[in-house]
């Protein structure tokens, strides 16, 4: 079947179920992405259309990266999300992660099948956290935080994240989100990362910020975690 043919295919349909509106919203959201590559296409709307393309279809729309639009992007984050076929979705994954370039897609994956094997997913993430890329870095804190922060928890997964120096917002951004969530599960081990002040300043601050304004972190939790804070520089 013709890739290009496909391509097209794909984004003729994408455009047909654009919402400028929603166009504008996303593109204050995402201000890194040129508005220009942002068709407008709401989410239910992309899970639908991920799941009523054909396979065929499917795995001729993912070999064409990089894609030109952001919503091709978001589209192919869905695909991904629904695989069924473990080492055939880290494949596919590992090829995509280096074009994703907003916050956005990276978060909208969230593959079901990386809950039947979690110690390879741990062997990804180990490179992931270390990759030059922004967003593959980020993507390997929010696998951190959605699959090993109950059960599968082990206390060197908080170092792992805290030793992450990078001056990339989204990073960083990560990192809190990461650490606030880390409150709320595994307060105990958490807490002694913040009273020993291990984070970066910004992280640090940051999570104790997400934290209080969590609904799942008691007041008077809260109220300690305030006297946390560190003066920026």
């Amino acid at each position: 079947m013709n890739q290009k043919k496909i391509e097209l295919e794909i984004q003729e349909k994408l455009f047909e179920n654009q919402d400028l509106k929603y166009k504008d919203f996303q593109s204050k959201l995402i201000p890194n992405v040129q508005a220009d590559t942002i068709i407008g296409v709401r989410t239910p709307v992309l899970r639908k259309l991920a799941k009523s393309i054909s396979n065929e279809k499917k795995m001729s729309f993912i070999e064409c990266l990089p894609h030109k639009y952001y919503d091709e992007n978001q589209l192919h984050a869905f695909i991904i999300s629904d695989m069924k076929d473990e080492e055939k979705c880290f494949n596919i994954i590992e090829d995509f992660l280096p074009y994703v370039n907003n916050w956005a897609t990276c978060d909208q994956m969230t593959p079901k099948v990386f809950k039947k094997n979690k110690e390879k997913l741990l062997e990804h993430v180990k490179v992931w956290l270390n990759s030059k890329k922004e967003y593959t870095v980020r993507f390997a804190i929010k696998m951190l935080m959605t699959h090993f922060l109950e059960d599968d928890f082990r206390p060197e997964y908080l170092i792992w994240v805290g030793k992450v120096s990078r001056d990339e917002y989204y990073i960083k951004m990560m990192q809190a989100w990461y650490f606030a969530t880390a409150l709320s599960k595994q307060y105990k081990n958490t807490i002694y990362i913040l009273e020993g002040k291990k984070l970066d300043i910004w992280v640090h601050n940051k999570s104790i910020q997400k934290a209080v304004e969590s609904r799942r972190i008691p007041k008077e939790t809260k109220e300690y975690l305030k006297t946390l804070k560190v003066k920026e520089k």
